[in-house]
């Protein structure tokens, strides 16, 4: 399996099914972020909510298929499904603290590919995770999480998260970059509550699951925008 981020929660995940490659897009985000917005093709796009900055579904086209562009298979409700041989389970979640009063909903996914499962947690905005949450998300293999705080968890609440969760690996997203005009803060707050200091970028991401299943505790990884 590949990762690839594209700025943002915008990330892109590569594998293969019965030797068959598949691609997924998770959240592309339009211009209003200052960002210019990724142009990829994809087979199955996932977004969390509808807000510009994570359903810039023009970014992303299908595939050719018998001479025509086939539309990605979209999934932006809870429930499971499952596509091109991928398990995706969308897990209701709140944008805030105050039941989705201030931001409305949110969809955590996680996602399967080549038996390693990813969880992705949109633009989750609760101080903690729900016991039904908890109980889903707990024990995935990499664990993308928001820290930029203000619209998000902040990088503290995101620390505790990780903590909570214990994947394999977890990728810090939805944080202050070069180029962005969002009001957020970087992933600098997030690196000092866990006690990470600043280290080499990953432009992409590949992995194997029976590595993941030798590693012991949790390793920080932060990714280069591509």
């Amino acid at each position: 399996m590949d990762i690839s981020w594209y700025g943002h929660s915008f990330f892109e995940i590569n594998g293969k099914i019965d030797g068959e490659r598949v691609t997924i897009a998770i959240d592309p985000y339009g211009k209003s972020t200052g960002l210019r917005p990724k142009k990829t093709r994809t087979d199955i796009l996932l977004l969390s909510h509808e807000h510009e900055d994570h359903s810039n579904k023009k970014a992303v086209s299908g595939f050719e298929l018998d001479g025509k562009i086939k539309e990605p298979f979209l999934i932006n409700e809870p429930g499971e499904y499952e596509a091109k041989g991928v398990k995706v389970k969308g897990i209701s979640s709140f944008h805030d603290d105050n039941f989705g009063e201030e931001r409305g909903e949110n969809i955590i996914f996680i996602i399967e590919v080549e038996g390693i499962k990813v969880c992705h947690m949109g633009d989750f905005g609760q101080k903690e995770l729900s016991k039904e949450q908890a109980d889903d998300i707990v024990g995935v293999d990499v664990l993308l999480i928001p820290v930029g705080g203000l619209f998000t968890i902040s990088g503290k609440e995101a620390a505790k998260i990780v903590g909570q969760v214990e994947p394999k690996i977890a990728i810090p997203m939805h944080y202050k970059i070069p180029g962005i005009t969002l009001k957020i803060e970087d992933e600098k707050s997030f690196l000092n509550v866990i006690g990470v200091k600043e280290k080499e970028k990953f432009k992409k991401l590949k992995l194997k699951k029976s590595e993941l299943d030798r590693k012991e505790g949790t390793e920080i990884l932060i990714m280069e925008k591509t």
